[in-house]
């Protein structure tokens, strides 16, 4: 059953679940910090819209820098306003910003430990029908490499926001991973945002495996776990916002309840999520592993639906991924 300690969304099973973009909990957020504090500063690379930077701009002119389709350079003035005491939110496309200014954000923000968050947006093959060359599958693993950089990946729109306050209010550099399509609202207001921890959404007695899930994918990961359950097949489900640093000792702990681990990301499955847990397990206590992502190939250009389905990142392929775990772990 879900854990009502947490206070998710009651209606997420329901046909009707309320589904809301990511992006847009990030644009909520970055107004809520204007707000609040006059040193944040927003700049993009023409793409206010798409990365819902507008309210920011209509609110905060002074603080709003439209920096053209340049994002090496937007990324390099970044680096000198927070110099200057700024607290500089940085947005583009995640192909573009971290992927086309991939060195230059190494260089001048994070190798400086410049206080510079990055918001990938339209990350993952939700970006569907853009295709391949907009569809930010890579940007995990090419990022959470750079030293002492935090990465955070929210599960929906109410997370989002509270990641991009959480960013804006904590030094250094951050990554923060938005979704252009809209996805179920899976928390609500009051679910704890545990800055850095990994939190546990679906509890069944006695589980025989554990689900580890990051960003809007957490959904399917849930909706597998009611199916199982209906199965007999009884799991954990835990929310992993924090990909960098990541909450080693609580994924031990819910590894090793289980004994078994399927991690769920919309990402290739080298390097992201799953790429973080095994180095962690393997360093401390191994356990046996399957990976739902993108298997090592570029995707389609599609809806977001057909491209989960056929990339084998539904709840269908997650329930199947559980078996074959739970046979592995028998044997």
């Amino acid at each position: 059953m879900l854990n009502t300690y947490l206070h998710l969304n009651t209606k997420l099973f329901d046909k009707d679940v309320e589904q809301k973009p990511t992006r847009d909990g990030y644009g909520e957020g970055i107004v809520h910090l204007g707000l609040t504090n006059p040193d944040v500063v927003v700049l993009t690379a023409d793409l206010s819209e798409s990365t819902r930077c507008e309210e920011f701009a209509k609110k905060f002119p002074e603080r709003f820098f439209e920096c053209g389709v340049a994002e090496q350079n937007m990324a390099a003035v970044a680096a000198g306003l927070a110099v200057t005491g700024k607290i500089p939110f940085i947005t583009s496309y995640a192909t573009f910003s971290p992927g086309k200014n991939w060195e230059t954000i190494r260089t001048t923000i994070v190798y400086n430990r410049a206080n510079v968050k990055v918001a990938g947006h339209h990350s993952g093959i939700v970006t569907g029908p853009d295709g391949a060359t907009h569809q930010a599958t890579e940007d995990i693993a090419s990022v959470r490499s750079w030293p002492d950089i935090r990465v955070v990946i929210p599960c929906d729109y109410i997370e989002a926001k509270k990641a991009t306050i959480y960013a804006g209010e904590t030094e250094g550099p951050f990554y923060l991973r938005f979704t252009r399509d809209k996805t179920p609202v899976i928390t609500t207001e009051k679910t704890p945002f545990e800055k850095e921890k990994i939190q546990t959404f679906w509890v069944s007695e006695n589980p025989v495996a554990t689900i580890f899930g990051t960003g809007h994918l957490l959904y399917y990961a849930l909706l597998a776990a009611r199916n199982l359950e209906k199965k007999g097949i009884n799991v954990l489900v835990a929310n992993v916002s924090s990909i960098k640093p990541l909450d080693g000792e609580k994924a031990v702990e819910l590894a090793q309840k289980t004994g078994a681990v399927v991690a769920v990301e919309d990402h290739q499955t080298t390097g992201g999520l799953g790429g973080a847990l095994a180095e962690y397990f393997a360093k401390t206590k191994p356990v046996p592993m399957e990976f739902i992502g993108l298997a090592d190939t570029f995707a389609e250009s599609g809806s977001a639906l057909e491209l989960i389905k056929k990339y084998g990142m539904d709840e269908t392929a997650i329930e199947k991924a559980v078996e074959k775990i739970i046979e592995r772990k028998a044997k």
